[in-house]
């Protein structure tokens, strides 16, 4: 495959970015889109230029890390992660225009790469538990009803990419807060900070300058690991609640 990409480049924060446009050819449609970038980067290494700076860890779709803005689509055309989107994805001959995450609250490091530090901020604020939990109690010691836990499990697998926020028109990480709500929500053990912890971490959200929820959808449709809308009315639910018990 032969494609034309545009990329994002900024030297750093403070720095004027603009779209660069470099070619690559020979591209095997079974790579992966961050294999390509490294291709396209081993050349400008080989010219002497600067290779241009992504975020990523695992290549696996389990740490989030990779999180691109790929021709106005948040981890690309597949919902997927980057570093699980195939080339294949993609024609030969196509233009694809590659950026950053935009939103105030991910401030831009370098090139691709932005600062995601406020998600860690909001679940430093609130998003755990602080009971002493001892060592790793059998599987079977604290009953949960399975609709209890399966719900918990599907919150859990969110992985904090930041996909919500970048295809939000108001840059809002409900989807991510209300995954990390409703996780420890439905299980007996988030049960004695729930009310602290939902004004914590909303409290910090709106200090971070994430933007509020209005009800768009798109969060949802970005999301690599299909984290379902309603997480939010959990969220929404929680807070009101402990609003009223003035929390």
């Amino acid at each position: 495959m032969n494609l034309t990409l545009k990329i994002w480049r900024q030297s750093g924060p403070d720095d004027k970015g603009r779209l660069v446009t470099y070619r690559v050819s020979d591209i095997s449609p079974d790579m992966s889109f961050l294999e390509m970038l490294d291709v396209l980067n081993e050349e400008l290494n080989a010219k002497g230029e600067e290779p241009i700076a992504f975020d990523s860890d695992c290549r696996e779709g389990i740490c989030g890390m990779c999180g691109l803005m790929i021709s106005g689509h948040a981890h690309g055309p597949e919902r997927t992660t980057t570093c699980q989107l195939h080339m294949r994805s993609f024609k030969d001959g196509e233009t694809i225009t590659v950026e950053p995450w935009r939103a105030e609250a991910f401030p831009i490091v370098r090139d691709l790469v932005v600062d995601r530090g406020s998600f860690d901020r909001i679940i430093q604020s609130g998003g755990f538990i602080s009971a002493n939990t001892g060592s790793a109690p059998d599987a079977h010691a604290t009953p949960v009803p399975k609709d209890n836990a399966d719900r918990a499990f599907m919150a859990a697998e969110c992985i904090g990419c930041g996909a919500c926020v970048a295809a939000c028109p108001n840059a809002s990480a409900m989807l991510f807060m209300g995954a990390k709500v409703t996780h420890l929500g439905e299980l007996p053990q988030g049960q004695p900070e729930r009310d602290a912890r939902v004004v914590s971490m909303v409290n910090q959200h709106d200090h971070e300058g994430f933007g509020g929820c209005t009800n768009v959808g798109a969060c949802s449709q970005a999301c690599p690991k299909g984290i379902p809308q309603d997480v939010i009315s959990q969220l929404n639910m929680d807070l009101r609640t402990a609003l009223q018990h003035g929390r």
